[in-house]
């Protein structure tokens, strides 16, 4: 990060004494945010040149209290270029503190989220996903915004952080940027992973984080139904873009891919597998975990549709992949069409795979993990409590199928 220093010295004229002098102040400026500290001297106005920010004159005293404020400037560029080599946060408030001895080497929280962040973009295709790294630049920014809007200050030392600093992050996320109870908790633990970062570094010895749960809430993740899906499926559409939309959609229930791997899909993506059939074989954007999906009928169908489309050819795409934004307004459209009164987007699609296509019909949780791609069962899992009330539903009816024979036999 680029740092702007100034150093200006300035007098304090509503401060004047009996006698008519006044405090000089030492004012430092970083990338425009200041703070002013007194120099512990005084004079006379009249003395005072405001163009060289010096004592006028060459007498004892003029030149006693210009070395003075000589080496209090040259004290702040060593400090400024100390904090530079050693890639440390800069701003007015370290500068004063380290001029006045009060600073001892602090890590601050901004500075060591930005040497975080620094690392884990270095691991970009490998452990990390590009999206992964975008969250956690809009997370440092909004950590930023907190810090500037709570505290009045442009970071904060690691040492300073409690169990009160993360309450009041949490509460700010929500009235703030009106978000959510899971989309705060991905802020808190981001800002949680970087301080165990700081941990390990040995930057600070206490976890604010200690006793403090930042858990999930459940939530009820959608699914079209076998008969919702085959509605969309077997609907002729007027307009092509919603054939296309209709079509990626459709695609993505008889596959599963999330759309950051649907979009990176080429004819390369094809494989034969194990059993001599068309497979999707790919390692996920997201987690660098292998995928193996068989194409099913419906998928490969979809395929065999845009072999020969001119515009997939030119971009050496396998499917018309229009922007995740676009898709999932067009899929609004298509639930109207449809008469399907659920919020359509392309990430219910996969829980439509994983549910409806995959897990309904039979198939162990653990095949539908790796197809997915997911590195923990437990979040598979998930979709196996959505599958349980269909379980109830059916073995309700079979209930009453049978209520029905035994009032016939008896």
């Amino acid at each position: 990060m680029q740092f702007d220093l100034s150093i200006l010295f300035t007098l304090k004229k509503s401060k004047a004494d009996k006698v008519g002098q006044v405090p000089i102040y030492l004012r430092i400026t970083v990338n425009g945010k200041r703070t002013e500290v007194s120099v512990n001297r005084k004079i006379e106005i009249s003395k005072w040149d405001s163009k060289l920010q010096r004592a006028k004159g060459r007498s004892e005293a003029a030149r006693t209290l210009n070395s003075h404020l000589d080496t209090i400037e040259s004290q702040i560029k060593r400090d400024f270029n100390k904090l530079l080599e050693k890639d440390e946060h800069v701003s007015s408030f370290i500068l004063r503190d380290m001029l006045l001895g009060k600073y001892n080497e602090y890590k601050f929280l901004i500075n060591v989220f930005e040497k975080h962040n620094s690392l884990i973009k270095r691991e970009v295709g490998s452990g990390y996903s590009q999206d992964t790294i975008e969250r956690y630049n809009i997370s440092i920014e909004r950590l930023k915004s907190f810090i500037l809007e709570e505290y009045k200050a442009e970071d904060i030392r690691l040492d300073k952080l409690d169990h009160a600093f993360i309450m009041k992050y949490n509460i700010f996320l929500k009235e703030k940027y009106s978000c959510g109870h899971n989309t705060t908790m991905k802020y808190l633990k981001h800002l949680k992973k970087v301080i165990h970062f700081a941990m390990k570094m040995g930057y600070i010895e206490h976890d604010p984080f200690f006793q403090y749960k930042t858990s999930y809430k459940e939530v009820d993740r959608g699914f079209l139904t076998a008969d919702e899906l085959k509605s969309i499926e077997d609907h002729k559409f007027r307009l092509p873009r919603l054939d296309q939309v209709r079509d990626v959609f459709v695609f993505v229930c008889y596959t599963g891919l999330s759309y950051s791997d649907l979009k990176k899909l080429t004819h390369d993506s094809i494989s034969k597998g194990i059993d001599g059939k068309n497979w999707i074989i790919i390692n996920r954007k997201k987690t660098g975990v292998r995928s193996s999906i068989p194409l099913l009928p419906q998928a490969q169908a979809i395929i065999d549709k845009y072999k020969d489309d001119t515009e997939c050819n030119a971009d050496n795409k396998l499917l018309p992949v229009k922007s995740n934004q676009k898709l999932n307004s067009y899929l609004l459209e298509i639930a109207e069409l449809c008469e399907i009164n659920k919020h359509i987007t392309m990430h219910l699609a996969r829980h439509t795979f994983a549910t409806t296509v995959t897990l309904t019909n039979g198939v162990p949780i653990e095949t539908v993990q790796k197809m997915l791609g997911h590195k923990n069962l437990s979040t598979t899992q998930i979709y196996s409590k959505v599958v349980d009330t269909k379980i109830s539903q059916d073995m309700g009816k079979v209930e009453d199928k049978l209520c029905k024979q035994m009032q016939k036999e008896a």
